[in-house]
């Protein structure tokens, strides 16, 4: 195993269980000067990165990821994934949201953008809206 392979794993392993996740140790994987991206946020530096992840972990019951497949290049990956996870915002149910993470690195991740379906994450979540967001998901798939 190459040292990108290697450090993909041990990023992967780091996130499995992102609930459990001692937050302390993102520098180990991050820049000082990481771009984060993903439907909702854009965030620029480690400590911004830093604080959106104790936010985002203080409410949830549970976070894990389960991988399907990567790419690993010189530099830069593509890994695909399903996030399970629960949040009392949203009755607490568990919840199952495929996407894809792009990274690119020099000697730690200067740059994550994150692909997911926000409808499936969100919008079908809550009562109204969610059943309207499934009704026009079967509309458009007639």
């Amino acid at each position: 195993m190459n040292s990108e392979q290697a450090m993909i794993e041990r990023f992967k392993e780091y996130f499995r269980v992102l609930h459990r996740a001692d937050l302390s140790r993102l520098r180990e994987f991050y820049a000082a000067n990481v771009v984060f991206r993903d439907p909702v946020h854009e965030i620029r530096g480690i400590v911004e990165l830093e604080d959106y992840y104790a936010g985002l972990c203080a409410d949830l019951g549970e976070c894990r990821f389960e991988y399907l497949d990567e790419f690993v290049g010189e530099g830069s990956a593509y890994i695909k994934w399903i996030m399970h996870f629960r949040h009392p915002k949203l009755r607490n149910r568990p919840i199952s949201v495929r996407g894809v993470s792009h990274l690119k690195w020099s000697d730690r991740i200067e740059f994550q953008e994150d692909f997911y379906d926000m409808g499936a994450m969100l919008y079908e979540q809550l009562p109204v809206l969610g059943n309207v967001t499934r009704w026009l998901r079967l509309r458009l798939a007639s």
